[in-house]
């Protein structure tokens, strides 16, 4: 079987804040993405914004699409938690082990990062399984921090303190907000005081999820995001640069899903599933490790790539390596969506089944963001 590789011709999302960093002074990090030097900065992610989407719909985003300096590929998961943590971290998935929307701990089960919760809705596990200790590489902003940079991370007031946080975004002031104006209105003021600023907005992700990319609500969305750039833009202080990125895009399903809460083959000899729709993490129970790899391939046919842990490290869609201690966190058997299909849950993961938009796997639409860039 040949598997697909990531793009190793395009700029990694891992790239970005690096970049912007040492566009700031800090000549310990590389900028590889060429940013003009600037007196301060700002990162700005949104969720769920593919290159294909922005390409498709350009007329929605008039702004992003004149800023347009570039393409990015995010990496395997293509997912937020792996997205985030590859813009705190800067390094891939299989470095900073966040390797997707849920995945098992040895001794804890099956974490949602997202939630910081066992999967899908246990207990907030923060206090026992400390995010700190779940992610322990220095982030990006904390390595700034600690040479006198200012750093603001602004972001929704819900995230404040969440497990996701804690692990990939800590280092910085946390700035809590709540709507498009106080987001905007805070990236300017951190490009004003000279700082480093992180912004994250989500509503276009979740309006993809429940209503499907490119759909009315979506579109109006976007438009709104690209007014939220302009508005940005025309208030930046000389002297400062905006970079619009975002973690992964996404596909709506079609027909071909699959439902393993309904497939016996699929459940045999399991002991647990992680990940999500496009692309899951499958662990097994000691000595059927053979069997369930057939019985996925068998099942899920030109659905989807369906690899060892080994062959998908091999592969590089974790990275170029993956230490000992994130290794487990990986699936025995991985499973990569293919077209517009997936693997619901329907019984474990009924909110997720119910959804649309889906992302996580290896197909264009998912991979590919767009980078935008502004200078003051």
């Amino acid at each position: 079987m040949d598997l697909p590789t990531l793009d190793a011709g395009t700029p990694h999302l891992m790239e970005v804040v690096p970049s912007a960093l040492a566009a700031l002074g800090m000549r310990e990090f590389d900028n590889t993405l060429g940013l003009r030097d600037c007196t301060g900065g700002c990162v700005l992610l949104i969720d769920g914004l593919g290159a294909e989407l922005l390409d498709a719909h350009a007329d929605a985003a008039p702004v992003i699409t004149e800023l347009r300096a570039g393409t990015l590929h995010v990496g395997f998961p293509s997912t937020t938690a792996a997205g985030l943590a590859a813009l705190g971290t800067g390094v891939c998935s299989g470095q900073h082990g966040m390797v997707g929307y849920s995945f098992e701990l040895p001794e804890v089960g099956v974490l949602n990062a997202l939630r910081w919760r066992q999967h899908p809705w246990g207990e907030d596990l923060r206090s026992s399984v400390v995010p700190e200790e779940v992610q322990p590489m220095p982030t990006t902003f904390e390595r700034a921090a600690a040479a006198g940079l200012g750093v603001r991370v602004i972001s929704g007031a819900e995230f404040t303190g969440s497990g996701l946080t804690r692990a990939v975004l800590r280092g910085g002031r946390y700035v809590g907000v709540h709507a498009l104006g106080d987001l905007a209105a805070s990236v300017v003021a951190g490009l004003t005081e000279g700082a480093f600023c992180y912004g994250y907005h989500a509503q276009l992700d979740m309006l993809g999820h429940v209503y499907g990319p490119g759909s009315a609500a979506w579109r109006m969305q976007l438009h709104q995001v690209d007014r939220l750039v302009e508005s940005i833009v025309d208030a930046m202080p000389a002297g400062t640069f905006l970079a619009v990125v975002a973690d992964h895009g996404m596909v709506e399903l079609d027909e071909s899903v699959v439902d393993a809460d309904a497939q016996g083959l699929l459940r045999a000899g399991v002991r647990a599933i992680g990940g999500e729709v496009r692309a899951r993490h499958v662990y097994a129970d000691d000595g059927a490790h053979a069997d369930v790899l057939a019985a996925w391939r068998e099942t899920l046919g030109e659905r989807a790539w369906v690899v060892t842990r080994e062959e998908a490290v091999e592969a590089g869609w974790f990275g170029a390596s993956v230490p000992a201690a994130v290794l487990p966190r990986i699936g025995d058997v991985v499973a990569a969506a293919r077209g517009r299909s997936g693997v619901l849950l329907r019984q474990v993961e009924r909110l997720e089944s119910e959804l649309l938009g889906h992302h996580g796997s290896l197909s264009s639409a998912e991979q590919f963001v767009p980078l935008a860039v502004a200078y003051g």
